[in-house]
């Protein structure tokens, strides 16, 4: 019973495994990429719209940058049940909605009479969108691509960089033209792009292969019901089973009876079920709902070492991530440039960031060195990169810095997603996306506020630099600890090898 487990087994991971890595995967790729753009790209250039926000309502730097950690906490927030419909129902349909959801809140914020109707729309309709149309396009491109996922997944963040370098100019000649307002109209109409991308996911269970999967999968049901049955009376254990297990009396017996019915009593039938089959029957149900739920959520990844690690380097890597793109333009601004100089530092570090996420993406997929290696250097180069930003004052230093800061944070976001494959599987990468999102949504939250604290208490733009850069070098020792993790792991299959 056991190999016929482990054959089935086998041969559904060998079939789910089999991603196209080709064909229909690059309309995937190519919906991806849209959203980054409509998503993450937008999230960098709104740091145009931040600098009238402030102006608009006149309040702090804090109280401004709270749209933006609220967009962002609520991508991560709200992953695991974007996983969990997506599974439901379809990544397309889910895509959709999202994309609806996106549109209409940033439409409603247009006409936002104070800060807190911005929260409410700008804010959190609006990234709960962003979450149901990021997070099940990723887990999708992840199923398409397998021996090319390090460049794919590359590839398909550059639409942040690429709808970065179009939209912050743009944006400012919009805000110029139609006011900050008619500029966010414009922008919900451009998110209804959002429904198209979710139109290209077409699902792999279309594939005849995957088939063989629903099938093997549902005998591997049947037959790890009968190998607990066979365990159980094979063994000659009838503690298991029955009252005369030591610690099990026979009144709890009954009360498990009791629970598998919903009168609490066992039916009249002319032969009445022995315990031994009732209580058989209760752990095969308490098995079978297990597995719908982790069909669903996956939750045990709670206790997976690694991942919980690496979700803490997310943490601290969040609280650093967001806040640079958010006040670069009015740092600029601050330090006496114009609107559209401030406006083109973003598309200068766009460009490069673009680079370093194919260029480093393509490294990583040469598989020179351990991609987590590769990542915590970058990571690294990063904090050091903003801790020396304040140091830059005039444009050609401040664009040199953002140029600097573009090329590595390109090169960081390039392969984050696929060192989290590599720890939990690309199978478990649904689930695992959203845990993840889950945890880093106190860093996206809190980030961008910490950095506006600081601005208002120093009345100097720099120090949100300097905080990001803190926090991303604080994220790299989790990624060291990672590392050392990995080492301790092979010198134990070496030695059990051995």
């Amino acid at each position: 019973m056991d190999s016929s487990v482990k054959a089935l087994k086998s041969k559904a991971a060998a079939t789910a495994g089999a991603a196209p890595d080709g064909g229909y995967a690059w309309f995937v790729l190519l919906s991806c990429f849209l959203v980054f753009g409509l998503t993450f790209g937008v999230i960098k250039a709104f740091g145009v719209f931040y600098v009238e926000i402030h102006q608009y309502f006149e309040t702090t730097a804090t109280g401004t940058s709270w749209i933006t950690s609220i967009a962002v906490a609520m991508i991560h927030v709200a992953a695991p049940l974007a996983s969990a419909l997506s599974t439901r129902y379809s990544h397309r349909s889910v895509v959709i909605t999202g994309g609806l959801m996106c549109s209409l809140g940033v439409a409603t914020g247009a006409f936002a009479r104070n800060l807190t109707e911005l929260y409410l729309t700008v804010g959190l309709l609006n990234g709960f969108g962003y979450s149901l149309t990021w997070t099940p396009t990723v887990t999708m491109l992840g199923l398409y691509f397998q021996r090319r996922r390090p460049v794919a997944n590359a590839l398909a963040s550059a639409g942040e960089c690429i709808f970065t370098f179009v939209l912050t100019p743009l944006f400012q000649l919009l805000i110029d033209s139609f006011s900050w307002r008619g500029a966010m109209m414009i922008l919900g109409g451009l998110q209804l792009n959002l429904c198209v991308c979710g139109m290209l996911l077409r699902p792999l269970k279309a594939t005849g292969d995957v088939s063989f999967l629903s099938e093997a999968e549902a005998e591997m049901g049947s037959l790890s019901v009968e190998l607990l049955k066979k365990e159980d009376l094979d063994q000659g254990q009838p503690s298991s089973l029955g009252p005369e297990e030591p610690g099990l009396s026979e009144e709890a017996v009954q009360g498990t009876v009791s629970a598998c019915h919903e009168d609490g009593q066992i039916p009249d039938t002319e032969e009445p079920p022995s315990l031994t089959d009732t209580v058989r029957d209760c752990r095969a149900e308490r098995v079978e709902v297990r597995s719908k739920i982790l069909h669903y959520v996956d939750y045990t990844l709670l206790t997976n070492a690694k991942f919980m690690v690496y979700s803490m380097f997310g943490v601290f890597a969040a609280l650093g991530f967001f806040a640079p793109a958010l006040f670069l333009v009015p740092y600029a601004r601050s330090r006496g440039m114009e609107e559209y100089q401030a406006a083109a530092l973003m598309s200068i570090s766009a460009v490069l960031d673009l680079f370093g996420r194919v260029f480093f993406g393509w490294v990583a997929n040469l598989r020179l060195v351990e991609t987590v290696q590769q990542l915590t250097a970058t990571v690294i180069l990063l904090g050091a990169v903003l801790l020396l930003f304040p140091l830059a004052s005039s444009f050609l230093e401040v664009a040199a810095f953002s140029a600097a800061y573009g090329l590595v944070y390109g090169a960081t976001v390039a392969i984050h997603i696929t060192v989290l494959a590599e720890i939990v599987g690309v199978h478990g990468l649904g689930s695992a996306l959203g845990f993840f999102m889950v945890i880093r949504s106190s860093g996206g939250l809190l980030g961008p506020p910490i950095a506006g604290f600081f601005i208002d208490k120093m009345s100097d733009y720099g120090t949100s630099f300097i905080m990001a850069g803190v926090a991303l070098i604080v994220s790299a020792l989790f990624l060291l600890l990672l590392l050392q993790m990995n080492r301790r792991g092979r010198r134990s299959t070496t030695q059990m090898q051995s």
